[in-house]
């Protein structure tokens, strides 16, 4: 047998070519890089609670969760609702896990509101009560009762509320960091945005508040709530939706679908005001591209439907509650807002039941892909990151435990994480 001979393969391009088209995509790199970096993998909130600014005081979480238990025992107790929600499969583990977290962390994200919330009281009293606010959280991180992300919706940018909005924001910020370090989730809430100006001014606001405060740059970063139908086509055809993030410099974390307020500006009459109306799908959709490869993350709305009242219409407040949460979760709409005690009870309910469903075959095919097992698929990079990143929401939401991860996958969180997210391992 001879031996193998090297051969030499002659292209009809060489170095400067390749060099050529390196700087002709340069720009393109570059937008890719810092416009598109991925998601980081770290915790989102598997939903927002709003509280009005002047109801808010230290342990409201705590007493939150109190509530949504105590109507879940009026109504028979939690495992009759898990098996009226969403059936007897793995109920016992759902009970268990949902009756841990009403007990220990009832509320994940917390916006204290004064805007919709709060109204219009005259500048003497917001200034108290953002003050006021602005204390009770600092006392509330203190005491270790706060939520892990909490903070503020102050009113929009728009004229008439403009300078009020300006002033809460800073009062706020400048109260908390009176206190020493800001809270770790600060999470800040711009309303009712409905130009990619409004983002640029929201921006450049925070930019002079660290400064002045002497925080790091960039610490400060905002979520926008689309509530207006101008952020989803402008009157130039474009999406500013999708501007906006990329004029954000970086500080936007979230999208927001405000249900209410956009239904209503687009003419939509109360009765069929929804998250699931065509409208809402329509907007969502957008904003769902827009944020794609970002980073940002997605918020849905809230129904306004509270399960109050005598039993059959609680029940039927529950089971409309945790069907709207299902559908957001089946449409990669991973956070919503809920408004009242009783709605936490469904959240958790439906939340988890998802990640429970999803569980057995996502841990076995990505196992398969982990192991370079065949199995019964042959999934690729871009399904296993999908695989990996169902499972990090299940394991940060709860649903799931660091010890069925490693039993059923055979790796840990970090491992998890940097399989669903390895433009930011």
């Amino acid at each position: 047998m001879t031996a193998a001979r090297a051969v030499e393969v002659a292209g009809s391009l060489g170095e400067s070519d390749y060099a050529e088209a390196d700087a002709a995509l340069a720009a393109t790199d570059r937008l890719l890089v810092e416009s598109y970096p991925g998601d980081t993998g770290a915790r989102q909130p598997i939903h927002t609670v709003y509280v009005p600014g002047h109801l808010y005081r230290p342990g409201l979480a705590g007493e939150w969760g109190a509530a949504a238990l105590e109507a879940v025992e009026a109504a028979g107790g939690l495992g009759a609702l898990v098996s009226d929600l969403v059936g007897d499969a793995e109920a016992d583990v759902i009970v268990e896990r949902v009756s841990a977290k009403l007990r220990t962390e009832p509320i994940e994200d917390l916006r204290i509101d004064f805007e919709d919330g709060f109204g219009d009281r005259g500048d003497e009293q917001e200034d108290a009560a953002v003050v006021a606010a602005a204390e009770a959280l600092a006392d509330d991180v203190a005491a270790g009762t706060a939520p892990p992300f909490a903070g503020i919706r102050f009113k929009c940018f728009e004229a008439p509320t403009r300078r009020r909005g300006i002033r809460t924001l800073d009062l706020f910020l400048t109260t908390l960091a009176a206190r020493g370090e800001l809270p770790e989730g600060l999470v800040l809430t711009l309303p009712k945005v409905t130009t990619v100006d409004q983002v640029r001014t929201m921006v450049s606001l925070l930019e002079r508040i660290e400064e002045r405060l002497g925080l790091v740059p960039g610490r400060l970063g905002f979520e926008v709530q689309v509530e207006t139908p101008q952020l989803i086509l402008a009157a130039d055809g474009t999406a500013p939706v999708a501007t906006l993030i990329h004029a954000g410099k970086g500080r936007i974390t979230g999208l927001h679908y405000g249900t209410y307020d956009y239904s209503a500006s687009l003419g939509v009459s109360a009765a069929y005001q929804s998250m699931e109306h065509p409208a809402a799908d329509h907007a969502k959709a957008v904003m769902q591209v827009a944020v794609a490869g970002t980073g940002v993350r997605l918020s849905d709305g809230s129904t306004n439907v509270v399960p109050t009242g005598d039993p059959e219409r609680v029940r039927d407040a529950w089971r409309l509650h945790a069907r709207l949460v299902r559908r957001s979760l089946e449409r990669a709409y991973y956070q919503g807002w809920d408004l009242h005690p009783a709605h936490l009870p469904s959240r958790f309910i439906a939340s988890y039941a998802f990640f429970r469903d999803g569980l057995g075959g996502v841990a076995t095919r990505l196992r398969d892909y982990v192991e370079q097992n065949s199995g019964g698929f042959l999934d690729e990079p871009a399904t296993a990151r999908a695989l990996a990143g169902f499972l990090v929401r299940g394991v940060q939401s709860g649903a799931v435990t660091s010890e069925e991860l490693r039993e059923r996958v055979g790796i840990d969180e970090q491992a998890l994480v940097a399989l669903a997210h390895p433009r930011r391992a």
